[in-house]
């Protein structure tokens, strides 16, 4: 397999980060801590992350992961909950009142949250227009597709266009190896068979996102071998894309072995592969030591025009 080569790395965040075009209506975007955000995006201008709240023992904590991780070293019952509507509707007023005349709302997949469900709710209820968006996925995957429509936005594209890249969220690659598949099963995020399948056979399995649920890929017998996979299962989508891709490596409670990924994807990047550990929401089913990748389009590849008028 040859290696992808490099491109200059301004890409997608140069271009959020350059001087916003013509513009029609003033267009807010909200989405959830599920989406793996990169840091430096989190503070973009009409921009509200809803926090997905995580349940340790029946007691709710937030996002807190330090709450997360005694809750999962001590064994107890770890769960999620969607945010409630009312939340979304304040987020959306939030907007309105900022100067926004129109909201696009993008979540992760409704099959693995009723997030999405609560955000309907309250978008039709809301003072503006809201486009709420299933993303059909997850973790960067997902948070790439909210960065391609930030992108946008600042280029000066319109609703259509920026509804057309959070839609798109659901073609971008996401792959896990998890230690143990306890977690998931607990959350009711894979079946109890499929649980005690796995952890019979002593497998680590690699899990990707199909058709908007978390679906069993393969069954490596060990960590390292999983971990192989992952970059494998990287490369593999970065070769069959049709132009430069960006990559993103995710963990919970294994930064060395996550570092050890992004160089070893490095070459298939345009920009530098983020490296991001998970949020309380996703660690919370996954559980700690998990690795993930996440292959997604350079977006945008052209000038502000070509983004507005929804050329690539």
């Amino acid at each position: 397999m040859t290696e992808r080569s490099k491109s200059p790395r301004t890409g997608w965040l140069h271009k959020l980060l350059a001087p916003r075009g013509p513009t029609g209506p003033r267009i807010g975007v909200v989405t959830d801590s599920a989406c793996c955000l990169p840091p430096q995006l989190r503070h973009s201008e009409d921009l509200i992350i809803l926090g997905i709240p995580i349940i340790v023992d029946n007691h709710v904590h937030g996002e807190d992961i330090n709450a997360l991780m005694m809750g999962l070293a001590m064994g107890q019952s770890v769960k999620t909950s969607r945010p409630a509507p009312g939340e979304f509707a304040r987020a959306y007023q939030q907007l309105a009142d900022a100067g926004c005349q129109v909201v696009i709302s993008i979540h992760l997949s409704a099959a693995l949250s009723g997030t999405l469900e609560a955000a309907r709710l309250a978008a039709s209820q809301a003072a503006i227009p809201v486009s709420v968006i299933d993303s059909g996925t997850v973790a960067l995957a997902q948070g790439y597709a909210v960065a391609d429509v930030l992108a946008a936005r600042q280029a000066g594209a319109g609703l259509a266009m920026l509804e057309q890249l959070a839609s798109a969220a659901k073609t971008n690659s996401v792959y896990f190896a998890v230690p143990s598949l306890e977690q998931l099963r607990r959350g009711g995020r894979i079946s109890t068979v499929s649980s005690v399948f796995g952890n019979l056979l002593n497998v680590k399995p690699i899990l990707g996102i199909v058709d908007g649920a978390i679906t069993p890929l393969e069954k490596p017998r060990s960590f390292a071998r999983a971990q192989a996979r992952l970059v494998a299962l990287a490369q593999r989508d970065s070769a069959a894309a049709t132009g430069p891709v960006r990559l993103g490596v995710m963990h919970f409670g294994a930064a060395e072995l996550a570092s050890e990924i992004a160089t070893e994807l490095k070459p298939y990047s345009a920009p530098e592969v983020l490296v991001c550990s998970l949020p309380a929401v996703l660690a919370a089913h996954t559980g700690m030591g998990v690795l993930g990748v996440a292959v997604a389009p350079l977006y945008p590849q052209s000038g502000p025009d070509a983004a507005a008028s929804g050329q690539p």
